[in-house]
Formats: structure tokens, sequence, C-alpha cells
């Protein structure tokens, strides 16, 4: 399961320090490529996100003793991906399902500045991957 070592908070301060956007995209995949791997016997079709042009694949659970927070696995064959995977463990991971229910990810993503830089078909796959997640805590 991801979890994640900063705070939404951290992560804007450190997207903040960046002045172009190759820089914050290099840095989008760096925390993609520090997730856990996500275990082959996980990549099934019953864990595949639709809706995304990448394949994604998203486990939900819960943090290793403590059944009151939400917790989820993915993993992706794309590097941006992977690393908006990261930005979503940030916001979801280790959170209670009340508390998921409220967040907004489209303003974290716009606080992030990443609303204006996804192309179409990753922000419909990031909308899917949202919607599995927030299905999956309530």
């Amino acid at each position: 399961m991801i979890q994640p070592d900063m705070t939404f908070a951290e992560l804007a301060e450190n997207f903040a320090l960046f002045d172009d956007w190759e820089d914050r995209y290099r840095y989008l995949i760096d925390l993609g490529r520090k997730l856990p791997p996500l275990p082959d016997a996980l990549k099934t079709e019953a864990n595949k996100v639709r809706g995304c042009m990448s394949q994604v694949w998203l486990v939900t659970g819960h943090p290793p003793g403590d059944p009151s927070r939400f917790a989820f696995a993915a993993d992706s064959d794309a590097h941006i991906v992977k690393g908006l995977i990261a930005v979503l463990g940030v916001l979801f991971s280790g959170q209670t399902p009340a508390s998921i229910a409220g967040i907004d990810p489209e303003a974290a993503f716009k606080t992030l500045g990443l609303d204006q830089h996804l192309s179409p078909t990753r922000r419909n796959g990031l909308v899917a991957m949202v919607q599995r997640i927030k299905a999956a805590a309530a």
C-alpha cells in the first residue's frame, strides 16, 4: 500500500520550487519511481482502471493495523501516470472514508499547477482513478 512520506502542503511546497514544467514533470516522474511495486499477481483485469489510455491497476485496502483508514496500491506502465498515482497517494492514503469524501482532487491539482499541464486523456484517467478510490473508500 502507498504510505506517503509527506503531506500535501509539503508536496505543494516542493512543486513550487521548480520554475519550469520540465523540472516539475521530472519531479512527478521521480515521485512515481519511489512507489512500492505492485506485484504482478495483482495486475489483473479486475484491478485495471477503465478510462485510462495507459494501463493502470489499482487495489484498495487499509494501512497495516488500521482498518479505520483507507489505503491503496497502484501501478502504471506510464511514468507520468505513476507520478500522478503518487500524488493521489499523498491526498488519499491514510485518510478516513469521511475525509476522503471531502477531498477535492481538482483543487489539489490546481494548487500544484498540474491542472493546466495534463492532456485530456491523462485527465480522464485521473478522474477514473479518483472515482475508483472514492467509491472504494465510501
